[in-house]
């Protein structure tokens, strides 16, 4: 077992819907179109790492389950054998919630929700510490831990509630220091979003510090280039931040859409089901490529370079944001369960598929073919 990043420039994909993906159906075809496993296809295309995401418990009381691939620890573990036995790298991405975390919502766990304080932080370190030994004795321990997802504004709310740094680095440095237990050698990353503003993450990080967080090896990134900036501003940070506190960088997720054709008629829906693409009209429009299939191949050769560029060395790679999130009926971002977890208005439905690395027929695009050349 390696270390993701050690030798090697990471092509990444974050592949955690794939398994109920799979159970509905969808189909993915190599470049000669015959078809094929989506991890063995994305393992011909260079791939060497998949993050995998994890929620604590993404049930309602009732036990419907929450969607979006529903990622417990069955599921998690699963993927994680079909990953290791083709010989790739894992990212175990923990939520610590029962469904999205990310800057929107930090949810604590349902048997959380009454904890504060010390007794969050225990439950935070004991969970991980768990969560980590489950993978030991499956043979399967991931070669990088990310504590947390998308910390922007904390986690574990209101505890962790940014601006309450105090919280937010005791109860990342619990999750660091299980870590630490199971394997003193496992990489840490800490996450953000918004990967194109500086001043967020020398704010975040200056201030984590500040407040005594425990040491780690890797800041993560998010970048959308129709939320978070231009590819400038991306590399900007990316170099300010490696400068200042000398982390290796990942850019734990991007996506870049290829289209802006619908696809309503593959996910048959009734339109007040969808939610709808990700990717507004008027989002689009800050993009500094097109939405075309070239446009998505450009730039993810821009993206890569400008990893690579990184001064001393310390841009070590990325994950693609959900390639194979193809529009095949009954899988969405949510289901009515997780939306009343959530306190969503919902709807559900897929926002995703077009900004995948396959059409919407499970067909690879062109930017699978400048990841592997890269």
């Amino acid at each position: 077992m390696g270390k993701i990043g050690e030798k090697k420039f990471i092509k990444g994909m974050d592949v955690s819907s794939f398994l109920e993906l799979e159970h509905l159906g969808a189909k993915f075809y190599d470049k000669d179109g015959d078809e094929r496993n989506l991890l063995s296809i994305l393992l011909e295309y260079g791939t060497n790492a998949v993050r995998l995401r994890l929620w604590n418990n993404p049930y309602s009381p009732e036990g419907e389950p929450y969607g979006a691939g529903t990622n417990d620890m069955a599921a998690a573990l699963e993927l994680a054998r079909q990953v290791r036995e083709r010989g790739m790298d894992i990212l175990l991405n923990l939520h610590y919630s029962d469904f999205w975390a990310d800057p929107g919502k930090q949810i604590k766990p349902k048997l959380w929700a009454d904890f504060t304080g010390r007794r969050l932080e225990s439950a935070v370190y004991d969970y991980t510490k768990a969560v980590l030994q489950e993978f030991q004795r499956e043979g399967l321990l991931p070669d990088m831990i990310q504590v947390g997802n998308e910390l922007s504004n904390g986690l574990l709310w209101p505890d962790g509630q940014r601006p309450n740094f105090e919280n937010i680095a005791l109860f990342v440095s619990a999750g660091i220091h299980a870590v630490r237990e199971i394997d003193r050698d496992i990489p840490v990353m800490v996450h953000l979003d918004n990967g194109g503003n500086n001043r967020l993450y020398r704010e975040w990080f200056d201030n984590y510090f500040e407040n005594d967080g425990a040491d780690f090896d890797l800041i993560g990134l998010s970048y959308y280039p129709f939320w978070h900036g231009s590819l400038a501003d991306l590399e900007y940070n990316m170099n300010d931040i490696a400068g200042r506190y000398g982390k290796e960088l990942v850019v734990a997720e991007v996506s870049m859409g290829y289209t802006m054709e619908d696809y309503a008629s593959y996910e048959k829906l009734e339109p007040f089901q969808r939610k709808g693409m990700a990717t507004r009209p008027e989002l689009v429009k800050k993009i500094e490529y097109p939405m075309t299939k070239q446009g998505q191949a450009d730039f993810m050769a821009d993206f890569m370079k400008r990893i690579r560029n990184v001064k001393n060395g310390l841009g070590k790679g990325f994950f693609y944001w959900e390639p194979g999130w193809i529009p095949v009926p009954g899988s969405g971002w949510a289901t009515e369960a997780s939306l009343k977890y959530m306190k969503d208005p919902g709807p559900c439905g897929n926002e995703w598929a077009n900004q995948a690395l396959f059409d919407y027929e499970g067909r690879p695009l062109p930017a699978l073919d400048v990841i592997q050349r890269f």
